[in-house]
């Protein structure tokens, strides 16, 4: 049995700010949203945002010579609360990618650190950074220049770091490892990667209403994600939360002005998508780029991801923003999923090609 709702205005995709855009601070624009809409989705994202994002973080040290946190070392300045202090600053990145074999198991970093005359120089000290000892792991050292304690003679010491990955803060007195040696230190752990989540709701236009909400989010990360991983995650991980709720009744829902305007809507669009690139105004640059690309129409232009469009040959940022900012004039971005018209990368061309035959251009729709 399928119920009969009304439609629901919902943002098509996501506006990026890419004049503040980094790899720790990004700026989103979703609209449209009915009215209250914006505050229940933006409160939802900041709440997972902030709580359920994995990263791996140090959760225990290990030195030779160290018996506790407490002492002094003999030839190193910073006493081993220092250096546990400074371990806790520590960003690695590693995603756990399906590509590749991987495990969420805890991870050993073994680093045998060797410390010559030569290497304490005129000032006889030597600075060890966090790159030093986590050099040829599996994981990416977001701030390889951390300094990590600093040598003043010649030495050889074994330094063993366990990475766990987690979510959340996690106290040193909750961490469990199995294994566990005599002498290890165990290290407080803070495995969310998002430090910052903002979120406003401005009103908005649909048509001549304006009592619709507009969602900005702005998400501040230490550089374990990028502000874009860590919303896509987000947004991936409440859905899955949503899901078990779907089976509560066995009715399926059918929107009423969606399918009442289902065919208007992929007419409206497929118009779009078959303007070729050379009849929107873009640059002389911008239209040689897409047309050295083989980009024949706005068709093939909104499936393509953003990072693909710029391993073209001669595309760079100010060609991608031209683009973009045209795209969005027209309703359209980058990146566009349009399963829904049955159009994928793989058949744009052919989609296009059909509905040409069957709606030559100047005709009626």
């Amino acid at each position: 049995m399928t119920l009969l709702y009304d439609k629901f205005e919902m943002p098509k995709f996501i506006k990026i700010d890419e004049k503040t855009l980094s790899n720790v601070f990004g700026k989103f624009i979703a609209e449209p949203f009915e009215k209250g809409f914006g505050h229940t989705i933006g409160n939802a994202l900041r709440r997972m945002l902030l709580n359920a994002i994995e990263s791996p973080a140090i959760v225990s040290f290990y030195m030779d010579g160290v018996a506790h946190e407490y002492m002094a070392l003999d030839g190193i300045m910073e006493d081993v609360t220092t250096i546990v202090l400074n371990l806790k600053g520590a960003l690695l990145r590693a995603l756990p990618l399906d590509t590749e074999p991987f495990s969420r198991d805890t991870k050993v970093v073994t680093k045998m650190l060797e410390i010559s005359e030569s290497d304490l120089g005129a000032a006889r000290q030597k600075v060890v950074t966090l790159g030093d000892i986590v050099a040829d792991s599996i994981f990416e050292v977001v701030n390889p220049n951390l300094p990590i304690f600093t040598a003043t003679k010649p030495m050889t010491r074994r330094i063993e770091l366990k990475v766990s990955f987690g979510r959340g803060y996690v106290s040193s007195e909750r961490v469990q490892l199995p294994n566990r040696q005599i002498n290890e230190i165990l290290l407080d752990a803070a495995f969310s990667p998002v430090i910052l989540v903002n979120y406003f709701v401005e009103a908005t236009r649909v048509g001549q209403d304006t009592d619709f909400d507009r969602l900005i989010l702005e998400v501040t990360t230490d550089g374990r994600v990028s502000p874009k991983e860590a919303l896509s995650f987000a947004a991936r991980l409440l859905v899955k939360h949503m899901a078990a709720f779907e089976n509560i009744e066995s009715h399926e829902i059918a929107f009423e002005e969606s399918r009442r305007h289902a065919d208007t809507d992929h007419d409206e669009l497929m118009q779009k998508l078959v303007l070729g690139i050379n009849e929107i105004e873009l640059s002389v640059r911008s239209t040689n780029c897409l047309n050295g690309a083989n980009i024949e129409t706005i068709g093939e232009l909104v499936v393509m991801p953003e990072p693909k469009l710029l391993q073209f040959r001669n595309f760079g940022k100010k060609s991608l923003t031209e683009i973009k900012t045209k795209l969005s004039e027209m309703g359209l971005g980058l990146g566009m999923d349009l399963t829904r018209f049955g159009i994928t990368p793989d058949n744009v061309k052919d989609k296009i090609q059909l509905y040409l035959e069957e709606h030559p251009r100047g005709t009626e729709v």
